[in-house]
């Protein structure tokens, strides 16, 4: 059940959720998460620098009261969970901004004011890291 993938800071990208509140794929038949994995990747291909965080992706991460959902993680930093974005560039841009914010951060706290337009609002969870918990 479990894939091994590198390590180190990454978005988790939930590959089978919903395009939208309403449309479950688009016209193609192609799931949300999914396209927006393909627009992370396009997104990094761009612009290189965003490449210090890699795209991952895996069926569900059970948050499926929103869509287009993502995990945001590093090794000993706050892990978040976001969703409600559309599978778009700029949806892509702003959590791959908010990514290397993340990833430079000595424990995954990013002051709200360096936060990209973009993530705003997404926010559902945030995670400890292993071994810690927020004081």
């Amino acid at each position: 059940m479990l894939r091994a993938v590198e390590t180190g800071p990454s978005v988790v990208v939930c590959s089978t959720c919903r395009v939208s509140a309403e449309a479950r794929e688009d016209g193609d038949g192609v799931r949300g998460g999914a396209l927006l994995a393909k627009a992370l990747r396009e997104v990094q291909h761009e612009d290189p620098s965003l490449a210090v965080v890699a795209v991952q992706d895996m069926p569900c991460l059970f948050a499926c009261q929103r869509h287009c959902v993502i995990h945001l993680r590093a090794l000993g930093r706050i892990g978040y969970v976001l969703g409600g974005f559309a599978p778009s560039a700029d949806d892509a841009r702003a959590i791959l901004d908010y990514a290397v914010l993340h990833a430079r951060s000595a424990d995954g706290v990013v002051p709200y004011g360096e936060w990209p337009e973009g993530v705003k609002g997404h926010f559902i969870a945030r995670t400890p890291p292993e071994g810690f918990v927020c004081a």
